[in-house]
C-alpha cells in the first residue's frame, strides 16, 4: 500500500478558466488565466515540462483571496504562439511577460512566483526591469549565481556551476545537445506523451504518488505536437550554444524580497540549491523546506503553497 500523500485541493475541471490571448511582440500573443481582476497582482509562471496547467491548484484560492490571478503559458508553450522565426530564450520569455502584464494588463508593479525555467525568469525580470516586482516565491530551480562572489561559494564547498552535481541531469544533454537525434526518436504523439510522462512519474523530479492518471494525462496533452515539445527544449540549448537574443542578468543578486521554499524530494535539482540562495537572495525569507514535496512544488503541495502565498503577498493586496 502506497503511503498516503497530503491532502491537496481539489483539482478545477480542465476548462475552468477563460483561456485569454494578447499581442506581447511582433508575430507572438500569449495565452493566459486571469481571474480575481481587480486585486493585487500574482504572475504565476511555469518551467518545463509544464504549461499553466501545473498551477491549476493555486489559481482559485489566491483569486479567492482577493488577488489577481495571472497565469500564462510561454512562448510556443500550451496555448501560446508558437515563433515562427524559432526564437526563444530566458529573456524573450521575460519581456513577453513584462508586456503582458504591464503593457497589455496595466499593472505597474505585481508579485511572481515560479520554478523551474519559470524561477529563473523572474530573477531576470526582478533584475531587468527595476521597480516592477515587488515580492517573489521562488522554488527548485537554478539560482542565480555570482561571479563576484566567488570566495563564497569556494568557501562553501560550491562549484560556480550550479549544474555540476545534478545527479539526473541526462536529460538536459539530450534536449540541448541531441535535440534532433531526440526529436527524431519522439516521432509521434504518443511517444511524445511517454516522454513528457516520464518527468512527472519517474524521473526523480516529484515526490511518489503526486500524480495520477488523470493529472499525468492533463499535464502531458499540451507537448503532443513536436513543435511545442520543440520549443520547451530551447533553454537547455542555450547550454549548447543556441544564440541569445540578449544574456539574461543572472550573475547578479536578486534584492528584491524573495520567500525561497525547496522540495527535497526534487532529485533533479542539486542539494546545495537552499545554500546557493543564500547567496542569491539577500533581501530573503527562508529558504524553508517543504517536506513530502519534490520539483512541482506549486501542485505537490499546494496545501502548503497557497497559504504562505495568501500571507507573503497579504500587505500588498490591502495597500
Amino acid at each position: 500500500m502506497p503511503i498516503p500523500r497530503p491532502v491537496q485541493p481539489t483539482t478545477p475541471a480542465r476548462d475552468a478558466f477563460e483561456i485569454h490571448r494578447a499581442p506581447v511582440a511582433e508575430g507572438m500573443r500569449l495565452a493566459y488565466v486571469r481571474e480575481g481582476v481587480g486585486g493585487y497582482p500574482l504572475v504565476l509562471v511555469h518551467g518545463y515540462p509544464e504549461t499553466k496547467r501545473i498551477w491549476w491548484r493555486n489559481i482559485e484560492f489566491l483569486a479567492q483571496a482577493g488577488f489577481e490571478v495571472i497565469v500564462p503559458d510561454l512562448r510556443g508553450y500550451g496555448d501560446s504562439d508558437i515563433s515562427s522565426e524559432d526564437q526563444y530564450d530566458l529573456v524573450l520569455y521575460s519581456r513577453d511577460l513584462y508586456a503582458l502584464v504591464h503593457d497589455v494588463l496595466g499593472h505597474e508593479r505585481c508579485g511572481l512566483l515560479g520554478g523551474d525555467v519559470g524561477g529563473v525568469v523572474i530573477c531576470d525580470m526582478a533584475n531587468r526591469f527595476p521597480g516592477f516586482v515587488d515580492r517573489m516565491i521562488f522554488f527548485n530551480t537554478i539560482p542565480p549565481t555570482i561571479p563576484d562572489e566567488a570566495d563564497w561559494y569556494s568557501a562553501h564547498g560550491l562549484s560556480m556551476n550550479p549544474l555540476e552535481h545534478g545527479p539526473t541531469g541526462d536529460y538536459r544533454i539530450r534536449q540541448g545537445r541531441d535535440w534532433k537525434e531526440l526529436l527524431d526518436e519522439l516521432d509521434t504523439p504518443a511517444r511524445r506523451r511517454r516522454y513528457v510522462r516520464d518527468f512527472y512519474e519517474h524521473r526523480l523530479l516529484a515526490a511518489q504518488y503526486s500524480f495520477d492518471e488523470e493529472d499525468y494525462d492533463f499535464m502531458v496533452e499540451p507537448f503532443e505536437e513536436a513543435q511545442r515539445l520543440y520549443a520547451g527544449w530551447a533553454p537547455y540549448q542555450l547550454e549548447f550554444g543556441r544564440p541569445m537574443s540578449e544574456p539574461p542578468l543572472l550573475a547578479q543578486k536578486v534584492e528584491v524580497e524573495t520567500l525561497v521554499l525547496y522540495g527535497p524530494e526534487d532529485q533533479v535539482v542539486p542539494r546545495d540549491f537552499p545554500k546557493r540562495c543564500e547567496i542569491a537572495f539577500p533581501n530573503r525569507v527562508g529558504p524553508l523546506v517543504v517536506p513530502e514535496c519534490g520539483h512541482f512544488l506549486q501542485w505537490e503541495r499546494a496545501d502548503v503553497l497557497n497559504p504562505l502565498a495568501k500571507s507573503f503577498f497579504a500587505d500588498l493586496r490591502d495597500r
